[in-house]
């Protein structure tokens, strides 16, 4: 019987996904959790073989609680299971241990198969989103240029970044322009979210 570990912040979605997969004779939904934060102490607590991650939860996003995952629970592999199909997620769940990704609309005998070849010990990738990450490559950004995007998101001025980031306006500017340019953007609202898209600034 392979162990599951539910975490999805939408409880709908959680259940109907529990449903489903306790269905199948050989999983069984052992916990379920609405927070990235709580993943890996149930994980922990309930032996879980696999669990499944949405990307974007609060306390803690999908990535980060893959990474944590590896640290506190090895033997408990990540399978991300997203509404949010885009490379450059998928690029960072694997680089924090994830062994598969999948998108919400897989078939719940499909979602099922993933599930025991990631338990197996084979990373499962949808194939679509595998070549979008292959198409958009590595960041462009540097460390500094990602730290001011990342600052960005939530619209505030350069002097709001300044602050945040301990640099001055300038410095500011000059980051924003260098990553406008570097995504092909043509505001830093855009250059935001295409990074955001790509997966340049998650976590």
């Amino acid at each position: 019987m392979i162990r599951l570990l539910l975490a999805d912040d939408q409880a709908l979605v959680r259940g109907a996904m529990a449903a489903l997969l306790d269905l199948e004779p050989d999983l069984n939904v052992v916990a379920e959790v609405g927070r990235g934060d709580e993943v890996a102490a149930a994980a922990v607590a309930h032996t879980a073989d696999v669990a499944l991650l949405d990307v974007e939860m609060p306390g803690m996003d999908g990535v980060a609680a893959a990474r944590e995952l590896r640290r506190a629970a090895p033997s408990c592999r990540a399978l991300m299971v997203t509404t949010f199909g885009r490379a450059g997620y998928l690029r960072q769940a694997m680089a924090a241990g994830a062994s598969g990704f999948v998108v919400k609309d897989t078939p719940a005998r499909q979602l099922a198969d993933v599930v025991r070849r990631v338990h197996q010990g084979l990373r499962v990738v949808d194939p679509s989103l595998a070549a979008q990450s292959l198409a958009y490559g590595d960041s462009p950004l540097t460390d500094r240029e990602a730290d001011v995007l990342r600052a960005a998101r939530d619209g505030g001025t350069v002097a709001d970044i300044a602050r945040e980031l301990r640099l001055s306006e300038g410095t500011v500017r000059n980051h924003l322009s260098s990553a406008i340019g570097k995504t092909g953007a043509r505001t830093r609202a855009e250059a935001v979210r295409l990074s955001l898209d790509n997966g340049w600034l998650l976590s």
